[in-house]
């Protein structure tokens, strides 16, 4: 079958698509920096801190399903516009907040208009890139621009907060969302599924109630450890969550279509990008915390420190597709995995009293490593999903890696928090108190020592120093161990997989008709 390449206006439309994802990044890592600031000129608290940090993902997780489907139905062009003009005019809301209440409401409308973003951005490019290769290229171009946001934000957002008040972070992607609007009518397609049929609002009720508690209790139990309330809004989530299947498997429209999940080669590319996402956000975590209370950086000294590892993805991204037209899914996504595998063992080498090499290299190593089936999971996920489900299959592939970093901080940031406790040498003398605050975590830790202040405080703070690192070294090498399974598994789940070169884009295009096929 003759596959249709994409011209010069799919290319530019590309370059259009590509400034939500630019924004969404940016936002994330630029609001981190103004946090202090913001917290201190509207008075919030620690709680309505935590709200304004967490109430835009909660909602951006919530809402992926419901707006990817919905962008089937009433045109993904149409969506994404909406939600771009939507995101821009919130955001000056959020950069004029005047009170804690007034900003928390507008980060939760900010999660809904971004729901809107990503699903549509990811269903155009399925429909404007028709071509294997063309469409490997694509996501790698657009996964880039996502690690170049995050990469530039820290630098971007301090020079904004070294000249401007806090709301000038929101005001940054208000420019992006114009032009978008200006350009999308132009260079962008409409897609719609004429068959779709109407969205079914109880669905999208039992969605969120599947979604939104499950996250709100892995974030809590990654935050306090092990408490009554997440636990119940876990297993409150499940419950919603079965009866979320049950009633889609009944509907002969359903919000999600679970058929999606015959497909092999979707389920595989999902299952192992939720594996990749849960590690990274474990291990990008307990970085983060050595560079800080270890090593004693600044936040932004420690953001500066991640710059190797966001350039090292973004090249990755950039080259993958390339490689993938030479070289088989399952050797390219193996052999990464490897390097992935070897950076994080370098992390176990780090030390207490030596630098952030090992933990630096090592995470850049990891994230490099992942590149190749990042990009290409993402090229399998859509490419085997029938055009018409293109929404629904982007939402879950988002879907999926909120839920990996949850999991992640939820996981393996409680193991290093077990393998910190179990190491922790408290020095002889240390009053109970003092000592039952230490244990709480290397941040508790902190506080506790400087209170206990003198030579007993600073030998408290050694032994806390360490007994982290040893929590950051378990991590790394767990994380290792489960690197090397999924080069394994990549290996096994993909090897009939031919490269998207010429040579293998036939038989690439016969695979595709015959999965589809099983998806109808």
């Amino acid at each position: 079958m003759e596959t249709t390449r994409a011209t010069r206006r799919e290319w530019l439309g590309l370059a259009v698509l590509a400034l939500p994802t630019l924004l969404l990044s940016l936002d994330v890592s630029v609001l981190y920096l103004a946090l202090p600031q913001l917290s201190a000129d509207l008075g919030a608290d620690a709680t309505e801190q935590l709200w304004i940090l967490d109430i835009y993902s909660f909602l951006l997780a919530g809402f992926l399903v419901t707006m990817g489907t919905l962008g089937d139905r009433v045109g993904r062009r149409r969506l994404l516009l909406i939600g771009a003009a939507a995101f821009g005019v919130v955001s000056v809301v959020a950069a004029y907040a005047d009170s804690p209440a007034m900003l928390i409401a507008a980060r939760a409308l900010l999660g809904v208009a971004g729901a809107t973003l990503m699903p549509s951005t990811m269903a155009l490019i399925r429909n404007m890139f028709r071509d294997p290769r063309q469409m490997a290229t694509a996501f790698g171009i657009w996964m880039a621009c996502f690690m170049g946001g995050m990469a530039v934000g820290p630098l971007i957002g301090g020079a904004l907060l070294a000249t401007f008040w806090w709301g000038s972070a929101f005001l940054l992607g208000v420019p992006f969302m114009v032009l978008l609007l200006v350009a999308g009518p132009a260079l962008l397609p409409e897609y719609r599924d004429a068959s779709a049929g109407r969205l079914d609002l109880v669905s999208v009720g039992l969605s969120l109630a599947a979604i939104l508690p499950v996250i709100y209790g892995l974030k809590e139990f990654a935050r306090g450890g092990w408490d009554v309330v997440p636990a119940v809004a876990v297993a409150v989530g499940a419950a919603a969550g079965v009866v979320f299947v049950r009633r889609q498997r009944r509907l002969a429209s359903p919000l999600l279509d679970l058929r999606l999940f015959a497909n092999r080669t979707f389920t595989g590319a999902l299952g192992i990008g939720l594996a990749i996402g849960i590690i990274m956000a474990g291990i990008s975590l307990t970085s983060t915390l050595f560079m800080q209370t270890v090593r004693g950086l600044s936040p932004l000294q420690a953001g500066l420190w991640l710059l190797p590892q966001s350039v090292a993805m973004a090249v990755g991204m950039m080259a993958s597709p390339a490689l993938a037209q030479r070289i088989r899914p399952a050797y390219l996504m193996a052999g990464g995995l490897v390097v992935s595998t070897i950076g994080l063992f370098t992390q176990t080498l780090a030390d207490v009293d030596g630098g952030v090499a090992p933990v630096v290299v090592g995470l850049t190593l990891a994230a490099v490593g992942i590149t190749p089936t990042m990009t290409l999971s993402m090229n399998l996920i859509m490419g085997s999903a029938p055009p018409e489900k293109a929404g629904s299959a982007a939402s879950l592939s988002e879907t999926s890696g909120e839920f990996g970093i949850a999991v992640g901080v939820a996981t393996l940031g409680s193991l290093a928090a077990v393998a910190y406790r179990a190491s922790l040498d408290v020095p002889a003398g240390t009053p109970a108190a003092v000592e039952q605050a230490a244990r709480g975590g290397i941040t508790d830790a902190f506080v506790a020592a400087q209170r206990l202040g003198g030579p007993l405080g600073a030998e408290l703070l050694d032994a806390a120093r360490s007994a982290f690192t040893t929590g950051v070294v378990t991590v790394a090498a767990v994380g290792g161990v489960l690197f090397a399974g999924l080069a394994v598994l990549a290996m096994v789940a993909f090897r009939r997989m031919p490269p998207t070169g010429e040579a293998g884009a036939a038989e690439a295009g016969a695979e595709r008709r015959e999965v589809v096929g099983s998806a109808a």
